[in-house]
């Protein structure tokens, strides 16, 4: 279990960074013979990303939406994220190709759906929290005192954290 980080963080990273949302909407619930398959393809195409150094994935986090299940990752190229999806070798692609076939079977019952974010700029703070978001897949820092609010992270050199001689003294505690 996770443990719980007192005191006000926020992310580092530098590079490229790619945000992108994954879900699927399930439209018919008596029918999971048509998103089953969907469903239990993404922790077998997370698990392969996870475990692959150069894949591009740099964390991610399951959510459930109103219409059901979704992924957020964090990337760390869009080349990387393309890569995967057209990859015949890897999972993605004959999960794609499946998904396709199932849903032709009957329109409408399991909907598919994905944002894809470039990230020129980034904020973020956690007070009190697990490591999650974006701190989870990038660095994980205390704020520095002089970032303290969220409009000095956000403008001062663009992610505020991402400056390798910010003043990461003792983190602000509440």
């Amino acid at each position: 279990m996770s443990k719980v980080i007192t005191g006000r963080m926020t992310h580092r990273h530098e590079g490229e960074l790619v945000v992108f949302h994954i879900g699927m909407q399930i439209n018919r619930w008596w029918r999971p013979d048509l998103w089953l398959p969907a469903f239990v393809a993404m922790p077998h195409m997370l698990r392969e990303l996870s475990t692959e150094s150069d894949s591009g994935l740099l964390g991610y986090q399951l959510l459930l939406g109103s219409g059901g299940p979704y992924v957020v990752q964090f990337w760390s190229s869009i080349d990387k994220l393309y890569a995967y999806a057209s990859n015949p070798e890897q999972q993605h692609r004959p999960a794609w190709t499946a998904f396709n076939r199932a849903a032709r079977r009957a329109p409408g019952a399991v909907g598919v759906w994905h944002e894809t974010f470039l990230v020129d700029t980034a904020e973020s703070v956690y007070v009190s929290t697990k490591r999650m978001g974006l701190a989870a897949a990038t660095e994980h820092v205390p704020v520095p005192r002089r970032h303290d609010r969220a409009q000095a992270r956000f403008t001062d050199g663009r992610t505020a954290a991402a400056h390798p001689r910010a003043d990461h003294s003792q983190a602000n505690t509440q």
